[in-house]
């Protein structure tokens, strides 16, 4: 959730997946006024809510905590710090109860504000305070721009995904842009952006649907899902320390979903491919010397990642494969692997020289590999 307040029918989304059970709270400012909100306000039979206030980290090696914590079927993180949070609870049992409900347990895991903005596999952590757009922008290496990767919380299908809230107040987009240019540039990530206005709500299902929960058409309540254009290179061209921020890609470098979120949520975006989605408009965003640039756009036609022919230039081996597949790549070039119907099934970012790419988990059958505009067909027997 976006940080100014909760969307009922999001949160009431969120207690039923509790299955009737126990909610714990957890905060590191602030009291137990979601106590009485989520056990008797919103309609929805939950068996207890527990708020849980830490005041330093030290709470996170208490017996008792640790215990309402893994005993959870549903854990919301409040606003706040997101500091504190990562502080608190990086590299403890708390940390581990949390991942354990997300992916062994079957149990939920919301945040509001602060609580959102730690749940993607990289994420801003304010180690040093707040950054703004126009400061992130201008140096992306900027003292405030801390950034986490793969190291707290481990939420299904937020792997390659960093979160931003209060989107409209103020307006968050060019640092939210920089955390996703740090995420390629310094651990090779093909970088997503999912973001919050004030007032809207994502809730991500067990299959990877993101539904998206707010006040329209009564007002505008955006989610945004931004990831770079699936048939260039992902690579800003500048992101360095102390020189602003370029990432353009001829117009298109970021395609960006707005959905306007209504009360009952009709509004999607399939994680699973980033391609699949119900409503919404698409915008491409550019960055040039530091300026953030938005213009209408176009869905982006992933298609074009699987053209009619095979690259003599590209060199993949050996084909047929039982499961790796060697090739040569550039160094950050992105790497697709697509079924034939143009679904993504991999995306990653290429070391210079020789790569490999397992494909032990996908069935036997034809796919495609691309580089850029080179692509190679693949059998797997």
């Amino acid at each position: 959730m976006g940080g100014a307040g909760e969307n009922e029918e999001a949160m009431k989304w969120f207690l039923e997946r509790a299955n009737g059970g126990d909610v714990v709270v957890l905060r590191a400012s602030g009291s137990d006024g979601y106590n009485d909100y989520l056990f008797s306000e919103l309609g929805v039979t939950i068996n207890s809510v527990e708020t849980i206030l830490f005041n330093d980290a030290s709470a996170a090696e208490d017996p008792y905590v640790i215990a309402q914590v893994q005993n959870a079927e549903a854990i919301w993180m409040a606003g706040g710090d997101q500091w504190d949070y990562v502080s608190y609870w990086r590299n403890t049992a708390i940390e581990d109860a949390i991942n354990a409900l997300l992916n062994e347990t079957g149990g939920v895991v919301g945040g509001i504000s602060a609580g959102m903005a730690v749940m993607g596999g990289s994420y801003f952590n304010a180690a040093e305070g707040t950054v703004t757009s126009t400061e992130a922008l201008a140096n992306p290496y900027d003292i405030d721009v801390q950034l986490g990767h793969d190291d707290f919380i481990a939420a299904p299908f937020l792997e390659d995904v960093v979160t931003d809230t209060h989107y409209d107040d103020p307006d968050r987009k060019g640092r939210h842009v920089t955390f996703m240019a740090r995420m390629t540039a310094d651990v090779g990530k093909v970088p997503k952006g999912i973001a919050c206005d004030e007032f809207a709500a994502v809730c991500i299902d067990a299959e990877g649907i993101a539904y998206c929960f707010g006040d329209a058409p009564e007002y505008e309540d955006y989610v945004y899902f931004i990831r770079p254009n699936c048939t260039g290179e992902i690579n800003p061209q500048v992101c360095e320390t102390n020189t602003p921020l370029t990432w353009n890609e001829d117009g298109e470098a970021l395609k960006v979903l707005r959905i306007n979120a209504n009360v009952t949520g009709d509004y999607s975006m399939d994680l699973n491919n980033w391609t699949n989605y119900t409503g919404g408009e698409w915008f491409d965003w550019i960055v040039e010397e530091g300026e953030l640039m938005e213009a209408l756009g176009e869905a982006p036609d992933c298609s074009l990642s699987v053209p009619h022919f095979e690259s003599e230039n590209f060199e993949v081996w050996p084909i047929p494969t039982a499961r790796m597949l060697n090739f040569e790549a550039k160094n950050g070039a992105e790497v697709v692997l697509l079924d034939l119907q143009g679904t993504i099934l991999y995306q990653g970012v290429t070391k210079e020289g020789l790569n490999q790419l397992d494909l032990g988990l996908f069935a036997d059958g034809v796919y495609i590999l691309q580089q850029g505009g080179e692509t190679k067909r693949i059998l797997k027997l």
